[in-house]
């Protein structure tokens, strides 16, 4: 069954978002040369990224620039060649090996992590109602937070309308000479 996995900015008081729907916060420190390695490392991974529309939107215009080619060269090229899959009822796939599903994600999810054979795993990023709707359907299998060190006061968090208790097992955690805190968490099911 394929792996699918979370990755995600949140603030020291737990939102992904600001109330505005901003993420730029997020973005600070991002210059650190030990958070750009890390960054790097990442991507070498390769996996199938998630995205709602709003977040897919956002990394299309990120990092489909010559800006981002010249900042972050091997994030901006896996980024455009990692295949993608947008869930949405009204998608305009502008970047490359990009894919729309409008049909329910938790059914649609399920059907990918039943795939057959050696496939490669899927990765959400952003898309907190994406996140959210997977996580109460069970599906998620682990989550990565990055806490970046700012505190925000309002906005919305990634598990928005979950209505019940998931335990998380920490599997790893590093900081970062910026701040930054990255833990991974298996997801242990209900509590």
């Amino acid at each position: 069954m394929r792996h699918l996995s979370v990755f995600n900015n949140v603030s020291v008081d737990g939102f992904f978002t600001d109330a505005n729907s901003d993420m730029s916060w997020a973005h600070a420190g991002a210059d650190d040369p030990e958070w750009q390695e890390f960054t790097r490392g990442n991507v070498r991974g390769g996996s199938e990224l998630l995205f709602g529309r709003k977040t897919y939107d956002m990394m299309s215009t990120a990092w489909s620039t010559p800006e981002a080619m010249k900042r972050a060269p091997e994030v901006a090229d896996r980024m455009k060649h990692s295949p993608k899959v947008v869930f949405s009822h009204g998608c305009d796939p502008l970047w490359s090996n990009t894919r729309c599903v409008t049909g329910d994600p938790a059914t649609e999810v399920r059907k990918m992590k039943e795939l057959p054979g050696d496939t490669e795993p899927m990765t959400i990023l952003g898309s907190g109602t994406i996140v959210s709707q997977l996580a109460q359907a069970g599906l998620l299998d682990t989550v990565t937070l990055v806490v970046v060190p700012v505190i925000v006061g309002k906005g919305r968090t990634l598990f928005e309308g979950v209505d019940r208790r998931i335990v998380l097992k920490p599997t790893s955690t590093r900081a970062f000479a910026n701040g930054r805190v990255v833990t991974t968490y298996a997801v242990g099911g209900a509590a």
